[in-house]
């Protein structure tokens, strides 16, 4: 009997759906840079209006480290998916599910 090999699952994207993907990957990509101005200015805002209503002058401070810490781990956190997301495509385009041919594992 002879042998025969599996015919791989491969899925190749459609044109006209890898078009409009890669306009999404760009918008997700473009949240980076909108995100963390952002996050740090309604920390400033917080912290200038929790100064007012409280009668202390520290609390923007904290509101400005707060809002950059968040804005700092949604960015690692959309830039940590962007790297998977792309790491996948590529292991469903190669075949083998081992990643590119370069890669030695």
């Amino acid at each position: 009997m002879p042998f025969h090999r599996a015919i791989p699952d491969s899925k190749q994207p459609d044109k006209s759906r890898s078009g409009f993907g890669a306009y999404v990957e760009a918008e997700k990509l473009m949240q980076i840079a909108f995100v963390l101005p952002s996050a740090v200015f309604i920390g400033w805002l917080g912290g200038a209006l929790a100064d007012h209503l409280l009668h202390q002058k520290w609390i923007v401070i904290v509101g400005i480290i707060l809002g950059s810490i968040s804005g700092l781990v949604f960015v690692v956190q959309t830039a940590v998916a962007a790297e998977k997301n792309s790491r996948k495509e590529d292991t469903a385009q190669n075949g083998t599910g081992k990643g590119t041919s370069d890669d030695p594992s």
